[in-house]
């Protein structure tokens, strides 16, 4: 018990110190799963509409698949991003291993599913009471997209919070294809992961302390948000 009060008081020293490394690591986190958020609601979120409002040959399919890779374990999508992009895979010559956009990569891998999920539900809802008014004013796929989108917008909203804090959360594949490398990959989750493993508590509590405050914020932001969408 004195060992874990005083790793605590350490944790919070870190924390009032502002200390570079420990600010650094929650940067780069932060920076890294908003842009593969960003980028999952850029493709997960007309890919949901689009199911909602197309009609085609294998779409159940695509959305059985789609929902069947809500539980892919990130390992296996950090192994397959790894063999994709190591010196002997086809994306070798990038030379993007184990740097923060592999990272990202992985995160868009894992996240757009949710993205498509919460965005095809309740799309495929709007779509069934607003599709004879789309037709009749000749509306194209697009604009059809674009209206489920405006109607949407608390949907939208969940997913990419949704999608956040999936991203935020992630340790496995990051781990994979980031490699945990001090001051270039590294994140609240991978240094957890790491200074536990060694025994060393502080910088893991004091980050874990920043990503429960995160998750917080980010869950208190979404019903805050989606509740001031759905009034308007």
């Amino acid at each position: 018990m004195n060992d874990f009060a005083r790793s605590a008081g350490a944790a919070f020293a870190l924390i009032g110190e502002a200390d570079s490394e420990l600010m650094g690591i929650v940067a780069l986190s932060v920076r890294v799963s908003l842009t593969a958020s960003i980028v999952a609601l850029l493709i997960g979120a007309p890919f949901g509409a689009l199911l909602a409002i197309a009609r085609f040959r294998g779409r159940q399919v695509i959305i059985v698949l789609t929902n069947a890779l809500l539980g892919l374990p990130p390992v296996v999508a950090g192994l397959a991003i790894y063999l994709l992009l190591s010196r002997s895979g086809p994306l070798g010559f990038a030379g993007l291993l184990f740097t923060p956009t592999a990272m990202i990569i992985a995160q868009v891998i894992l996240t757009t599913p949710i993205v498509v999920a919460l965005m095809h539900r309740p799309a495929s809802l709007l779509w069934a009471e607003y599709a004879d008014l789309a037709r009749t004013d000749g509306l194209s796929q697009l604009r059809s997209m674009m209206l489920l989108f405006s109607l949407g917008r608390a949907s939208l909203l969940t997913a990419f919070l949704a999608a956040f804090g999936r991203a935020i959360a992630e340790v496995g594949a990051i781990i994979v294809v980031g490699g945990n490398i001090r001051g270039y990959t590294r994140t609240m989750t991978t240094t957890i992961a790491l200074e536990t493993s060694k025994g060393e508590l502080s910088l893991a509590l004091g980050l874990g302390l920043i990503l429960v405050s995160l998750s917080v914020t980010v869950s208190t932001v979404a019903f805050l948000l989606v509740g001031r969408v759905g009034e308007k």
